[in-house]
């Protein structure tokens, strides 16, 4: 199936820039976070908001900050969103930054950033995630990770772990990585992301996810760009090779909540950190019931 997308492009407001790097916002109905996250990237070289249809402020206040805006229609399929703003946009500059609306520069990692882009010998860069949960700092839990967020344009894509989606999926991609062809290194300081505006929003956009993520699980398709789990792997490869461990596990989901609660210290963080490891099990519960009803429906 194809997707659509309209490109708007608004008069270009912007100050100099001081870190010539291209970024890509994610965005639908995310007028509460949408403007923490511009007000950040005041002075990057350009900023593209691809939104789905918001029925919110979401286009308006990107408009007011200087961005440009693409529509995604999403009807199913790949590439999402995200992948088609890398092949499809206009980008100007060899640097390329995905960030969510919930996510947001600080000056000490836009100093860093700039001096990474610099570097010849690399291709892309990890960042880490700082992580807000119910206006709280979720220090423990389990609930940092490290990203490919940072990449040369053309050096970076998505991998494809499922490419027979549907309108019952989320538009971007959920827990696709980027693939970088060269050198990546972390850096030092980390992206701000509040997570969550409401917890009833919370639960919305993780049902979409456990849709996608159960029908992932059981019959991905195997593409040759997909990470491989495995436990002696990057971080990400790792979170692959546990989840499919603990998905194979009787009573995985309260295993899972205990990991994080106890192992990983959730209870350190106060009730959000509390609230946000059952939420954890409770994610990993929906994906294995689906799972359970997506062989069923195969059966019969």
């Amino acid at each position: 199936m194809q997707n659509l997308a309209e490109l708007e492009v608004v008069p270009q407001t912007r100050m100099a820039a001081s870190l010539p790097v291209s970024v890509i916002v994610a965005a639908r109905n995310e007028a509460r976070n949408l403007p923490r996250c511009l007000a950040s990237l005041g002075d990057v070289g350009e900023v593209y908001v691809v939104d789905s249809q918001s029925t919110d402020a979401t286009v308006e206040i990107a408009r007011s900050h200087g961005a440009q805006v693409a529509q995604f229609h999403y009807r199913g399929g790949w590439p999402k969103k995200r992948q088609w703003a890398m092949e499809s946009l206009p980008l100007s500059h060899d640097w390329v930054l995905l960030l969510d609306a919930d996510e947001s520069l600080t000056p000490e990692l836009k100093r860093e950033i700039a001096l990474a882009i610099q570097d010849p010998h690399y291709d892309g860069y990890y960042i880490s995630l700082r992580i807000y949960f119910l206006g709280r700092e979720l220090r423990h839990s389990g609930a940092s990770f490290y990203k490919l967020s940072l990449f040369r344009r053309g050096r970076g894509h998505y991998e494809c772990r499922l490419k027979d989606q549907d309108h019952s999926m989320a538009d971007m991609e959920v827990h696709e990585h980027v693939v970088v062809k060269g050198r990546a290194a972390k850096l030092k300081y980390p992206l701000v992301h509040h997570n969550v505006a409401s917890l009833s929003d919370y639960i919305h956009k993780h049902d979409a996810y456990s849709n996608w993520e159960a029908k992932v699980w059981l019959n991905g398709n195997g593409n040759c760009d997909e990470l491989v789990p495995s436990l002696t792997g990057t971080q990400a490869q790792r979170r692959r090779w546990l989840k499919r461990k603990f998905y194979a596990f009787p009573g995985s989901s309260l295993a899972y909540f205990v990991y994080k609660f106890v192992f990983c210290l959730g209870f350190l963080d106060g009730v959000p950190g509390m609230i946000y490891c059952v939420f954890q099990g409770i994610q990993f519960f929906h994906v294995k019931a689906k799972i359970y009803e997506l062989k069923q429906q195969s059966v019969n």
